[in-house]
């Protein structure tokens, strides 16, 4: 399995180098790949605010990458929670799959976040990110 950088990733979404685009597509293709949460993060952090892309359409399109069966990931359900977070509310990358963790696995969150702590309290119903106590 080969592990690919965001700028595989990038070349192949965006075609924006030919020649750069089709080697891409020559690996992603004909590979099995592993995509980790942390080339993930970066993707969606170029395209935000460097190429401007909306968050709908970066949801998009690497939901579709993921579809692929030759692409594999830690968790593909956490990860496909986070890009549907990151496509609709106005929470980090990396924020959405902390939440993601929480949805998803049942894991428990702690951060002192209030927008991660309200956005997970609303979708559970209940309270699974929780902020530590403060001592002052």
């Amino acid at each position: 399995m080969l592990i690919v950088d965001a700028n595989i990733i990038l070349r192949y979404l965006l075609f924006d180098n030919v020649e750069l685009a089709k080697k891409a597509a020559e690996i992603i293709e004909n590979n099995k790949i592993f995509l980790p949460f942390e080339v993930t993060a970066e993707i969606v952090y170029v395209l935000e605010k460097v190429y401007k892309i909306e968050r709908a359409e970066i949801s998009r399109s690497l939901k579709e990458l993921l579809k692929g069966e030759n692409i594999h990931t830690y968790d593909s359900d956490i990860l496909n929670k986070a890009l549907e977070i990151f496509s609709s509310r106005k929470i980090d990358f990396v924020d959405t799959l902390l939440c993601g963790y929480s949805l998803v696995r049942d894991d428990e969150v702690i951060t002192f976040d209030k927008k991660i702590n309200s956005y997970i309290l609303r979708e559970k119903g209940k309270s699974k990110c929780n902020a530590p106590e403060s001592n002052s």
